[in-house]
């Protein structure tokens, strides 16, 4: 049988995708390829579990289009198909004058990209949230928190309900492009297997560089591999906090620091750092993979990046190996935590295309060849923003096809 598409990728953005190309094409055969048992298994099963409003991204990016629409979307699709969320809000706590400064900027951005916050003085935040500390705060009213495995599950099922072709456990090792078709190689149950489609999306997440070298595109990024790590409060603190509590970022680091996150099973999470990653998916204490080292540091934008955050990279390791150092930067918005109250919890990997000159890609980036199109880089919030990702892509699709 030959497939009008076949999609590789059984995270969210991947079964979002072949869910909507099934959507908009009903008459045409729609195939989903996932290498693990299960749907959801690295990026979508390892965050923290937030629908994000979009508050960091710079007004008219893809990230703060798909996000504003995602936020609706994801909870729309949550209430339909009876999948729990809670609306419970967030709160970026300033602690210093000058995260006073750039809670200000931060708020100042929010209002450009229309989304619904309010300044609070240290009074106001000290009535919604009485164990945390803090000059002052925004807060965000439409974040929420859902258990992505869970959405991503349904809509798989939403997707061969309505004819799709979904199949688990079929590792892509080889892609062979043709005038006419694509072939795509997996092993199954350590049985090579071959399928045969007339157009050919990837949704790789960590492997998406390694994907679009099978066809031979020529690229000029590669994933590099960062690792959120994250702790789990005592049950006791289960009500520890009535929304989730974030640091205000540092604009100059990539990443938006440790917070307090409420998860939908009534526990309290803390994390994540990002620290480098030596695996890709490496989600255990000890993570070496010798490839995936290989790959690194024979790739100049790896040197590149590492040099520029040298000093906030030595520092976000020091800290993953000294608890200490890490319950600090909880502390300084919530003091009543200490190091015997951080009980470890699975960590995730970012999946970060970095440049080779050394620059984070912080959009979304596509590499093509006349009968594939491949997500390179699917920055957070893709979670929140997986169905209108999706639409998006579909979209891409069809224009490559008319």
């Amino acid at each position: 049988m030959t497939y009008d598409y076949i999609v590789i990728g059984g995270g969210i953005v991947g079964v979002s995708t072949a869910w909507q190309l099934q959507q908009r094409f009903p008459d045409k055969k729609v195939l989903l390829l996932e290498k693990e048992a299960v749907f959801s298994k690295h990026q979508t099963g390892h965050n923290s579990g937030v629908i994000h409003a979009g508050v960091y991204y710079a007004p008219g990016s893809l990230k703060a289009t798909f996000c504003k629409a995602g936020v609706q979307a994801t909870i729309s699709f949550c209430e339909e198909n009876d999948i729990p969320y809670n609306q419970c809000g967030k709160l970026l706590v300033a602690t210093t004058p000058l995260e006073v400064e750039r809670m200000q900027a931060l708020f100042e951005r929010c209002q450009q990209n229309e989304i619904d916050v309010e300044l609070l003085s240290a009074d106001q935040l000290k009535k919604r949230e009485p164990n945390i500390q803090g000059l002052g705060a925004i807060y965000v009213k439409s974040t929420a928190i859902v258990n992505y495995q869970e959405v991503t599950t349904k809509m798989a099922k939403c997707f061969t309900d309505i004819g799709g072709e979904a199949r688990l456990k079929h590792d892509v090792v080889e892609l062979q492009e043709y005038d006419d078709l694509i072939t795509v190689g997996a092993i199954h149950q350590g049985c090579e297997v071959e399928y045969q489609g007339k157009f050919l999306v990837t949704c790789s997440g960590l492997m998406a560089d390694r994907t679009t070298k099978m066809l031979g595109i020529k690229t000029d990024f590669q994933i590099i591999p960062y690792r959120g790590e994250y702790y789990q409060l005592p049950e006791k603190y289960n009500n520890l906090v009535n929304h989730l509590i974030y640091p205000i970022p540092d604009p100059d680091l990539p990443f938006l620091g440790v917070h307090l996150t409420r998860m939908i099973d009534g526990s309290v999470t803390v994390g994540p750092n990002a620290v480098q990653g030596w695996k890709r998916e490496g989600y255990g204490r000890i993570n070496i993979d010798l490839r995936d080292i290989f790959d690194m540091i024979t790739f100049p934008g790896f040197w590149r990046v590492t040099k520029k955050h040298f000093r906030s990279g030595l520092v976000e390791t020091k800290n993953s190996l000294w608890k200490p150092g890490y319950l600090k930067l909880v502390q300084k918005y919530c003091p009543q935590i200490t190091v015997d109250d951080l009980k470890r919890y699975p960590a995730g990997i970012r999946a970060q295309a970095v440049m080779r000159d050394g620059t984070l890609v912080h959009d979304f980036l596509f590499a093509e060849s006349p009968r594939s199109l491949h997500v390179c880089n699917a920055p957070s919030p893709a979670a929140t923003s997986a169905i209108p990702i999706g639409e998006y892509i579909v979209d891409k699709v069809e224009d490559k096809q008319v």
